[in-house]
């Protein structure tokens, strides 16, 4: 596992949380950044997934 994939899966769980707290509160701005965060982390988790095959494919 790297760093991106670290990064991004804590990202898209931050964001979850977020979505809900605003929810909860009843704040679109807060369910918006929410929504958002999940997709960069979730777009920065599949970066770390594919640097991952790409050293598994050139370092066997």
């Amino acid at each position: 596992m790297n760093k991106d994939q670290v990064k991004g899966s804590l990202k898209d769980a931050a964001g979850k949380v977020q979505e809900t707290t605003g929810r909860v509160i009843g704040s679109t701005e807060q369910q918006a950044k929410g929504i958002h965060k999940q997709v960069e982390g979730q777009r920065q988790k599949a970066v770390g997934d594919v640097k991952e095959v790409l050293k598994d494919i050139t370092h066997p």
